[in-house]
């Protein structure tokens, strides 16, 4: 049976503050085949001191002279757009889905219907924020960039003991810097996470390209996060490291095929096989002319194609018989 990975397409704030943009990015994560589109909830007012600095890949790709709570003030989402997002994904037939920063904005998503709840690596540490989302009894998604398997395991059991168990967690695999150099991806210590906590894993990802959300996939991830954008070359923190809309599309298209390839894990002859199996192997032949009463053995017989007669795996039980009747080179042993 195929297991189907939730793709997140992470529009998170390459809409810019731009409703109209927003919608076309849900467009793209619906045209594409994603499960879901996913963008930020927060007040900067509430996420950010006004002389808290920025990330490094943020000063490269914004004004440098702009805070990061300017910053965010410009990339803020009223309830009003939240709510036309809802509704047009719903049109769109994809899931909608928001990653609030903070406790209130949490509760403004889940007023809004949401009840599967994105916990970003930063928030890792949030313990009233953790507790927070744990009493809500909706699922979670625990990203754990920056995070040791010894802070992964202090928040699960914030998480659990608020409420929510294992089997409604889903902790994805993450490196948060935007892009992530491949010598820092380490992707087995998803795996390594999969054996310490007994959960669901994923991976949040933010390489460059869509290798490595496939490869992660064919790993066993469950959830594949990825960022993306109508342009690279768009103002703004993210975009320089998302997909655009070909390279979306391209990547879902992968990991369905990834999916389907994976199979049961179950080693048989396959029903497109079958037909090749005569043609490909071999069964005993005659090396050359063979009289009735000679014994066989390896000067005159040999393994040729096809594989419709003798197997050769039957050899030692043909060696040292006398044939039951005259063969010509290359016929099909017979006993």
């Amino acid at each position: 049976m195929t297991t189907r990975t939730r793709i997140i397409a992470e529009a998170g704030v390459n809409h810019n503050g731009d409703l109209k943009l927003a919608k076309r990015l849900i467009d793209v994560a619906a045209e594409a085949g994603a499960d879901y589109v996913k963008f930020q909830t927060f007040k900067a007012d509430r996420q950010v001191t006004r002389i808290a600095h920025k990330a490094d890949y943020q000063i490269k790709a914004t004004d440098s002279t702009e805070s990061q709570h300017e910053m965010l003030r410009r990339l803020e989402l009223s309830v009003e757009m939240h709510q036309e997002l809802i509704a047009h994904c719903a049109a769109r037939n994809i899931g909608f889905l928001s990653t609030g920063f903070d406790v209130e904005s949490v509760d403004l998503l889940r007023g809004l219907g949401q009840s599967l709840f994105k916990i970003p690596s930063g928030e890792i540490t949030n313990l009233p924020y953790l507790r927070h989302i744990g009493r809500l009894g909706g699922g979670v998604i625990l990203s754990t960039g920056m995070a040791t398997l010894g802070e992964i395991e202090a928040a699960i059991e914030v998480l659990e003991q608020a409420g929510t168990p294992r089997a409604k967690l889903m902790v994805l695999h993450c490196t948060t810097e935007y892009p992530t150099p491949m010598s820092e991806v380490n992707l087995r210590a998803m795996q390594s996470m999969h054996a310490a906590f007994g959960v669901a894993v994923g991976y949040s990802d933010h390489t460059p390209g869509i290798e490595v959300a496939i490869a992660a996939v064919a790993m066993g991830a469950s959830v594949i996060e990825k960022h993306f954008t109508m342009d690279r070359d768009l103002p703004g923190p993210d975009h320089k490291a998302s997909l655009e809309p070909d390279e979306l599309k391209a990547m879902v298209a992968a990991i369905r095929n990834i999916e389907i390839a994976l199979g049961d894990g179950i080693k048989r002859l396959t029903p497109s096989e079958a037909k090749n199996q005569p043609v490909a192997r071999k069964s005993l032949v005659a090396k050359q002319r063979i009289k009735a009463g000679d014994v066989f053995g390896e000067q005159n017989i040999t393994a040729k194609r096809p594989g419709t007669g003798i197997s050769p795996m039957r050899w030692n039980e043909v060696i040292g018989r006398t044939a039951p009747r005259d063969f010509a080179e290359d016929e099909l042993i017979e006993l």
